[in-house]
């Protein structure tokens, strides 16, 4: 096999072996339930190396979490309510825009009633007589966690940051939402998406 044509089946096995192929850059694609995978070059800090689970899209706006930060902060410091004393789990950074803000993911396998279906068996709980009630409940830290803020676009916005080249969309998944090292999941989806578009990217060639 030629030296390009060795490559090309190295780079595809790597692809099938890492988990969620990336879907696209095209902003179509964008909905609730995808991930954003930050690209290497986008330099805002409060993004930079974050994956970030959309929970809510449409035309009036764009909310998402950031799965891959966990902070060192306790629940139980966080969250000043007597529901949250015995969660010594830490919080996770949800995004920049009210951080004093409080939401949380849940994974069921039943739907939950009171909270938004957002992906696969990952449910989303803003009300806080729903949210009080799961920090009282027996539920694991692998299975739920607290964020702390949240990411907000306008759709618009959002749209031009893809354009850009900020954001390479994903779909979602469960199983990367509540991963027990949330602090690789950015290297491996990047990883996958630079070895995708390498795949499906037409080379180039220098004039002789």
């Amino acid at each position: 096999m030629a030296p390009r044509g060795l490559l090309l089946a190295g780079l595809a096995a790597l692809a099938c072996a890492l988990p969620a192929a990336a879907q696209s850059t095209n902003s179509r694609d964008l909905a609730t339930g995808k991930f954003l995978v930050a690209n290497r070059g986008l330099a805002d800090p409060n993004f930079s190396e974050t994956v970030v689970l959309l929970v809510a899209f449409d035309e009036n706006g764009v909310v998402g979490l950031v799965v891959n930060r966990r902070t060192k902060l306790p629940v139980s410091t966080a969250i000043a309510i007597q529901e949250a004393k015995h969660r010594p789990e830490p919080v996770y950074y949800g995004g920049p825009v009210e951080l004093e803000g409080v939401m949380a993911l849940a994974r069921s396998s039943a739907a939950i009633e009171g909270a938004k279906h957002v992906v696969g068996d990952v449910y989303l709980i803003v009300n806080k007589q729903l949210l009080d009630k799961s920090l009282a409940s027996p539920i694991s830290s692998s299975a739920f966690h607290i964020f702390l803020g949240y990411a907000g676009w306008s759709a618009p916005q959002l749209r031009n940051e893809l354009r850009q080249g900020g954001w390479y969309i994903f779909p979602g998944d469960s199983s990367l939402v509540f991963d027990g090292e949330p602090g690789t999941v950015w290297d491996r989806l990047i990883a996958k998406a630079e070895v995708r578009f390498a795949l499906f990217t037409p080379p180039t060639y220098a004039p002789r």
